[in-house]
C-alpha cells in the first residue's frame, strides 16, 4: 500500500495459518474526486473487466474520465489521448492513498473490479458522504475502510486537499474520526465493517486458512461433501 497504514502484524495461528491484519487507521495524503452518483462503470469501465486476474487494473481507474479520446490500437490494446484535468492524472496526487468523494459513490453494477482498481491505483481508504452498499462490502473484502461524514465536512476536506495536496490525513476506523491539519471530523463507520477491520476479520480467505480444523469439522458435517 502506498500510505502509512497502522495495523497489527499478521499473527501466525497455532495451526500455521495467517490472520488478516487489523485495519485500525490509515494515514496518508488525499485525492479528491467530486460528484454525486459516481458509479462503478465510471470507476472502471466494463471493457476492462475481461481479465483473468485483477493485476494491472489500477492504471484503468476512471479511465474514460481521464482521457477525451480512447479506443483500440492495432494490437487490441487501448489508445488514450488528450488527458483531462481529472485528479487521477494530476502528479500532485500521484502518491495519495485516501480518496475523498461525495454522495452515493460506487453505485450501479456490483462489480468487485471497482475497489480492486482503486486499491491497485494506491487507495487504502475512502472518505465520502455515502456509499452504495455493495461497493462498501466489496471494499471491506479488501480491507479498505469506507468512512462517511456530512457534506459540509467532506467539501471542506476536498477544498483543503485541492489547495494543499501534501496535507496529511488520518482516517481512524476505531475512533471513527478523520483528522487533517488542526481539524477533526466526526465520521461514521458501519458497525459490522468497523468490527471486521479493527478485529482483523475482514479477509475471509485468511480466516479460513487460519482455522483449518474448524473448516474440516464443518465440511465433514455437511451431507453433500465427500468425506
Amino acid at each position: 500500500m502506498s500510505g502509512d497504514e497502522t495495523a497489527t502484524d499478521a499473527d501466525p495461528s497455532s495451526d500455521g495459518g495467517v490472520d488478516a491484519p487489523a485495519v485500525e487507521r490509515v494515514t496518508g495524503t488525499g485525492v479528491p474526486v467530486r460528484g454525486n452518483d459516481i458509479d462503478t462503470d465510471q470507476i472502471i469501465p466494463a471493457r476492462f473487466l475481461k481479465v483473468l486476474t485483477f493485476e494491472g487494473l489500477g492504471e484503468f481507474a476512471f479511465f474514460d474520465q481521464r482521457y477525451e479520446t480512447t479506443g483500440p490500437d492495432a494490437d487490441g490494446g487501448e489508445v488514450a489521448e488528450n488527458p483531462t484535468d481529472h485528479p487521477f492524472n494530476d502528479p500532485e496526487f500521484g502518491d495519495a492513498n485516501v480518496l475523498v468523494v461525495n454522495a452515493n459513490f460506487g453505485c450501479g453494477s456490483s462489480r468487485e473490479h471497482a475497489p480492486q482498481a482503486l486499491q491497485r491505483w494506491g487507495i487504502d481508504a475512502v472518505v465520502g458522504e455515502s456509499f452504495a452498499e455493495i461497493f462498501a462490502g466489496n471494499c471491506l473484502a479488501l480491507g479498505i475502510p469506507t468512512v462517511t461524514a456530512d457534506s459540509e465536512a467532506i467539501a471542506a476536506l476536498q477544498d483543503r486537499v485541492e489547495a494543499e495536496p501534501d496535507t496529511e490525513i488520518t482516517v481512524d476506523v476505531a475512533a471513527e474520526t478523520v483528522t487533517y491539519a488542526d481539524r477533526e471530523i466526526d465520521a461514521a463507520v458501519d458497525p459490522a465493517q468497523r468490527q471486521s477491520l479493527v478485529a482483523g476479520e475482514w479477509d475471509t480467505t485468511a480466516l479460513l486458512g487460519s482455522n483449518p480444523e474448524q473448516v474440516a469439522e464443518t465440511a465433514a458435517s455437511l451431507p453433500y461433501t465427500d468425506r
